[in-house]
């Protein structure tokens, strides 16, 4: 008796890249011919989705713009036991995705990374390498681990991720939001290092530097409050009480040396600082409580899949 081989599922979202989707169906059907690619058109206005058609891709769409939405509809629509998602501009490496989907069922992985490693400067928009790292810092700082690319959208997922991952962004962030739900729920991931071209003629980024990085910040500020609402209320609720102890020095001098309060506005913003110190320290007791109930119950439907390869 013979087991029977993965289901796999290329996923390609795709937003006016009819210069460079051909290629990449093509790429990656060469590389996978087992597999069954799926391209999800948001809202293209090139002829993505003819050139789509044309390679052999099944085409869907999704009309709420942004990568977040697509990935959420992607995640949601298509069953198989592997699932890896690239992006539709030729950029990846598709000849390596054997090697990562080997990888990931050899050591029963739920997420590998491909980390992207290119010899071509073209390749790097202006300040991507330096707010990649950056952000992969800040990331490490707030979270305990982080990826070396944590932007890569190059990625192979179990089923069992796909599938409990409630996806929440709309945008670019949304490589993001993965790497932090894969960090806060233990899950087994690794990286490997992947080619990384530079984009073909007629082929333009859609990631604004400056717009989508703030939002990647905010993303990365968002999820820390709500996966580590102690740290977070916690340390506001330390500013508050420190700044309420600094302001009540000069009133106690004062008061063990004339027995008066001479500057009331002071004492009850004194009073009113710990107060709120006080609060946040609570408000971090109580939401850390009820993550905690949160995460046992995502942690329950992770554990209904069975590991890939098992």
């Amino acid at each position: 008796m013979t087991n029977n081989p993965p289901r796999i599922a290329v996923l390609l979202p795709c937003f006016n890249e009819a210069a460079a989707i051909a290629k990449t169906v093509h790429d990656f059907k060469a590389a996978l011919p087992q597999a069954t690619l799926y391209v999800y058109d948001n809202n293209s206005t090139d002829g993505s989705i003819v050139a789509a058609h044309a390679a052999g891709a099944v085409v869907r769409s999704e009309k709420m713009q942004g990568k977040g939405h697509v990935v959420r509809r992607m995640f949601a629509d298509i069953e198989a036991d592997i699932y890896i998602m690239a992006d539709g501009d030729a950029t990846y490496e598709a000849a390596a995705a054997p090697a990562l989907v080997q990888q990931l069922i050899d050591e029963q992985l739920d997420m590998l990374v491909g980390a992207r490693k290119s010899e071509i400067d073209a390749a790097y928009r202006r300040g991507h390498k330096l707010g990649n790292r950056v952000l992969t810092r800040m990331l490490a700082e707030l979270f305990g681990r982080s990826f070396s690319d944590i932007l890569s959208g190059y990625r192979v997922f179990s089923r069992r991720f796909v599938k409990t991952f409630p996806v929440l962004s709309a945008g670019f962030e949304i490589e993001t939001e993965i790497s932090i739900h894969a960090l806060e729920m233990r899950m087994p991931v690794a990286e490997h290092i992947t080619a990384y071209g530079a984009r073909l003629d007629g082929s333009v980024s859609k990631l604004s530097t400056y717009k989508d990085g703030f939002r990647i910040v905010r993303t990365i500020l968002t999820l820390y409050r709500y996966e580590r609402p102690l740290w977070f209320f916690g340390l506001a609720g330390f500013m508050l009480a420190v700044l309420s102890l600094v302001l009540s020095v000069p009133l106690v001098m004062t008061y063990l040396q004339t027995s008066l309060v001479p500057r009331v506005p002071t004492a009850v913003l004194v009073t009113g600082l710990m107060i709120l110190a006080s609060l946040c320290f609570f408000t971090g007791l109580i939401l850390d409580t009820v993550v905690r109930g949160r995460r046992e119950v995502r942690r329950l439907a992770y554990l209904s899949f069975k590991a890939p390869g098992a």
